[in-house]
């Protein structure tokens, strides 16, 4: 061989590229323009879920509305000094059980700072609910389940991707349609 170097060079970077985990992912804003709070109707948030696709490597992004927490008595206070209410929002991720009664029995992670983000490292199901009075009796709970599948907002593009049609290539798989 040439470069013993240059050898060793070229195998640690090859090995290292193997080694790397993909740095990319879905991001996923929980309830689109809603944000996290409490929705209008129960199922909200069942139904923002429904059309997704969760993987591995996506991230859950949980967003706090501002106005709806601001003392009514000091709003220009509070818009002075650009602050929620301390405690007006959380997010605790839970196991089943506490998702389906509304109890903190089992909790597995609590945030109390928004915007929170969540990295999704698993497949399987995760549960997530506001645990402030009654949030979550009111419908401020999610429940997603993680695939092996890349993560996607179950939304057409409204253009298309791929190569045009003319030129041989092939566009990019729609996704499912809702049925």
């Amino acid at each position: 061989m040439a470069n013993p170097q240059l050898a060793i060079l070229v195998l640690t970077v090859t090995m290292g590229c193997f080694m790397m985990a993909p740095v990319s992912g879905f991001i996923h804003i929980v309830g689109g323009k809603h944000g996290w709070r409490v929705p209008h109707n129960k199922t909200y948030y069942e139904e923002w879920a429904r059309p997704r696709t969760f993987g591995v490597g996506d991230r859950l992004g949980l967003m706090v509305d501002m106005e709806q927490y601001l003392l009514v008595s000091n709003v220009s206070w509070f818009m002075n000094h650009d602050h929620l209410l301390p405690g007006a929002n959380n997010v605790i991720v839970v196991d089943k059980e506490d998702f389906d009664r509304c109890t903190e029995k089992h909790v597995i992670s609590m945030y109390y700072d928004g915007p929170v983000t969540l990295n999704i490292t698993r497949t399987g199901d995760y549960y997530f609910y506001n645990g402030l009075g009654k949030h979550c009796e009111a419908g401020q709970k999610l429940h997603i389940t993680v695939g092996d599948k890349e993560g996607s907002s179950g939304q057409q593009l409204p253009f298309k991707t791929g190569e045009s049609e003319s030129s041989g290539g092939s566009s990019a798989p729609s996704p499912p349609s809702k049925s």
